[in-house]
């Protein structure tokens, strides 16, 4: 009996603490979350009208399965997927979820938004004077400009016709005078993130997020939710872009460095992206996409006074020293002979992969006019050219665009008509005679090619020419005296 007794209230002290800890577990499953908090948890079951949720806690969530459904009514999680709601209500039964209250809903449900910090569903309708009209549970809203976001505004109608959530900072008038937020509720996400961030994140790790927003200056990128990284426009890539458009969109998702964070002035987090960190370095593989000697084509990306960069890759510029630009024309200022975003032909004079630079020439892409001068012109050749500039040792005359010729003032002074030449200006045309070619000095001198200095370019003629019937010591002046006497005769 005794033994009987004993079991039966064994039995009973087991069914006790049995109870007691079901009641425990109950009353303090879900004491780590708030009505107002934000839950991030993986759908257990999806059941025909409400969708269980794992809330980290004892209690799990629960959320009515309608708000998971998409336009065409089809459910838009499955089990194992991971959502983010909010705590709106709990009891023993567990806790009740939801996106944002939304819908149609009395005064109570707005008064419980304000007083639990609840965000509500709204749709922007349209702009009004300092703000936005907004319709909240079938009830006209105001949303100040400055409220709409949590950075400024540049164009408010990009925000009419979206559906955003929002907190209820004011409720008065029963309903009839309702301000809300949404920059509240961003910068509430955003403390969470933050938070989060510092703990978990260092600098140098690599995050994966979405392009929200480009600037001139560079791209906004969300790398968790309520928090956003700026990539510089110079971390985008390692080619040159004059605006982040042109290597990424809204909307992307990209990879990025986390290459630093710090609080400003004003307390807030600022998180330094870079893209270009973890893509591969152009200028590691430079040896084996280019070569000296190569003819390449290229954009020309930046302009100084000694000459112009060219892009030959994303990533790699060269330099074009003004020096190489042109066998045909002087070049003294760079920008007079080429402009930013222009397509040039260039060949590669040297390489420096450790330095990083590249040595171009435009001027040898194109060929260059001295090799062949030596066949085209020959002393006591007539030719025509255009007057280049006068100097006060003699004339510069362009024979052909690279190759100009120096009439001396010495051989000026010795014709029959100087003044004619002295005459001259930039862009006449005149008749002079080759004198001397020199190749390897790039220099041509030329004479007027009349009586008196007729035996200056002779010294330098081939010997075909002197044997012509005039005398080898008086040149031409001889061969007018000898015609003379024939006459006599």
């Amino acid at each position: 009996m005794s033994e009987e007794f004993n079991n039966r209230n064994g039995i009973e002290e087991g069914e006790q603490s049995f109870a007691e800890l079901f009641e425990q577990y109950s009353e303090g499953g879900g004491d780590d979350l708030n009505v107002g908090d934000k839950v991030a948890g993986q759908v257990i079951q999806v059941g025909e009208t409400t969708v269980f949720v794992d809330t980290g806690t004892k209690l799990d969530g629960i959320v009515e399965r309608e708000e998971l459904l998409d336009d065409d009514g089809n459910c838009t999680v499955k089990e194992g997927d991971t959502v983010e709601l909010y705590v709106v209500g709990k009891d023993s039964g567990g806790i009740k979820l939801s996106r944002a209250l939304s819908g149609v809903g009395g005064l109570a449900m707005l008064e419980e938004a304000k007083e639990g910090g609840l965000p509500v569903e709204g749709v922007v309708e349209s702009t009004c004077k300092g703000g936005f009209n907004v319709k909240v549970m079938q009830r006209r809203a105001f949303c100040p400009v400055s409220q709409i976001d949590n950075r400024f505004v540049e164009e408010p109608e990009e925000y009419v016709g979206k559906s955003l959530e929002f907190l209820v900072t004011k409720l008065e008038q029963h309903g009839r005078n309702i301000v809300i937020s949404r920059r509240n509720l961003l910068e509430r996400e955003t403390a969470q993130a933050v938070e989060t961030f510092t703990a978990e994140t260092q600098v140098g790790d690599e995050v994966e997020g979405t392009v929200t927003r480009l600037a001139p200056f560079g791209a906004f990128v969300e790398i968790m939710p309520g928090l956003d990284g700026l990539v510089h426009i110079s971390q985008i890539s390692h080619g040159r872009i004059g605006h982040p458009e042109e290597a990424v969109s809204v909307g992307q998702k990209v990879k990025a460095k986390i290459t630093r964070w710090e609080h400003d002035d004003k307390g807030r987090l600022k998180v330094s992206l870079s893209m270009k960190e973890l893509a591969q370095d152009p200028w590691d593989t430079v040896s084996s996409t280019f070569a000296e000697g190569d003819r390449v084509t290229g954009k020309v990306v930046r302009l100084a006074d000694f000459g112009a960069f060219v892009e030959l890759a994303p990533g790699i510029d060269g330099l074009v020293h003004v020096s190489e630009m042109s066998y045909t024309q002087r070049v003294h200022k760079p920008a007079d002979f080429v402009k930013e975003g222009e397509q040039v032909s260039v060949k590669i004079k040297s390489i420096d992969p450790e330095s990083r630079r590249i040595g171009l020439s435009m001027k040898d892409a194109e060929g260059d006019p001295w090799m062949d001068v030596e066949d085209k012109y020959q002393a006591g050749q007539k030719v025509e050219g255009v007057v280049e500039k006068q100097e006060q040792f003699g004339i510069f005359i362009q024979l052909e665009p690279g190759i100009t010729g120096l009439l001396p003032k010495s051989i000026i002074a010795r014709s029959e008509k100087p003044a004619a030449y002295e005459k001259l200006h930039s862009g006449d045309a005149v008749e002079v005679v080759i004198g001397q070619v020199r190749p390897g000095e790039r220099k041509i001198s030329l004479t007027t090619g009349d009586a008196q200095d007729d035996g200056d370019w002779k010294e330098f003629a081939p010997k075909r020419q002197q044997s012509s019937g005039m005398t080898g010591g008086m040149g031409l002046l001889g061969a007018k005296l000898q015609e003379a006497l024939d006459k006599k005769k």
